[in-house]
């Protein structure tokens, strides 16, 4: 677990200190909700597909400017603790997908918590899948699912379902700093605390209780589940100073245990969600490369 002597990245260290150490509560869910509403409207993303879903969700279907016959897939879910953001908050993110990868990327807004707690999010992602394995243009069978944050925890709790509906594996389930243990965050010291940006305990308590609702979290939580085999190629991705950091490490051990290949990258003096922060940072350039690499690997 991190220390508070830890230094960030030198690439992140200017943003650091200015970026607070959790984003929502309570208090500030209506807020920080309003706010990105209003972001969102200003924001203009031509080009870009929109579907429901018989769920509730939708989807946002970003394809590249070459795209080619049966091209790969990229089922993508944006972070938010479970409870705040927006599919289009991670358009330009998922354009960079689409055109390093000649992907199509299918980009989930799934319905938020506490409003919608589980399995409404899931249920949508879920949805979202079969919905990209029905595109015109798109080799089913190359098809991968990912997501950063809570994204990623989604994404890893659709890996779960998906092996126990006996579907159709995806090619690999790409976690970036996911959010898989409801438990994080109950016995941390003041100390590590000081070092955290964007997602402290707090936070996560805040997060993980409005998603679980009245669901059992051992059902929920993918780090509570005792059995992780059979379930698809993993690549997880973490800062050393991320809240996330230890029980990222863990399941990936987990994983490699069960017999499930698991490449782990950690960016030294990484807090959490830097290279949306800072997009532009070498740091976050290389962790973008990282994720494509393993993707277009995947997609052979």
């Amino acid at each position: 677990m991190v220390v508070e002597q830890q230094e960030f990245h030198p690439d992140l260290a200017r943003a650091a200190r200015v970026l607070p150490r959790g984003l929502v509560g309570p208090r500030s869910l209506r807020v920080i909700r309003f706010v990105q509403s209003a972001m969102s409207r200003l924001q203009r993303s031509p080009g870009i597909e929109v579907r429901a879903l018989p769920s509730g969700g939708s989807v946002r279907i970003i394809r590249p400017d070459d795209a080619v016959a049966d091209a790969p897939v990229l089922v993508w879910m944006h972070g938010g603790g479970y409870v705040l953001g927006q599919a289009k908050q991670d358009d330009a993110l998922c354009r960079r997908f689409a055109r390093v990868l000649g992907a199509v990327v299918v980009s989930v807004d799934y319905r938020l918590a506490p409003d919608q707690p589980y399995p409404a999010a899931l249920d949508d992602c879920t949805d979202a899948v079969e919905v990209a394995r029905r595109l015109d243009g798109v080799d089913p069978d190359r098809l991968a699912i990912g997501g950063a944050s809570a994204g990623g925890g989604l994404a890893a709790q659709l890996a779960l379902r998906i092996r126990d509906r006996r579907e159709a594996p995806p090619v690999l389930q790409l976690l970036v700093y996911p959010m898989l243990d409801d438990r994080t965050g109950f016995d941390g010291p003041a100390a590590i605390e000081r070092g955290f940006r964007m997602w402290n305990s707090r936070s996560n308590r805040f997060g993980w209780s409005g998603y679980l609702g009245k669901a059992d979290p051992l059902q929920v939580s993918p780090a509570r589940q005792t059995d992780l085999s059979g379930l698809a190629n993993a690549w997880i991705g973490v800062g050393e100073l991320d809240l996330f950091h230890d029980e990222d490490l863990a399941y990936a051990d987990r994983l490699r245990t069960a017999g499930v290949p698991c490449a782990v990258e950690v960016i030294p003096g990484a807090f959490h969600g830097f290279d949306l922060v800072d997009p532009g940072a070498p740091v976050s350039r290389e962790f973008f490369r990282s994720q494509a690499a393993a993707l277009r690997a995947a997609f052979g």
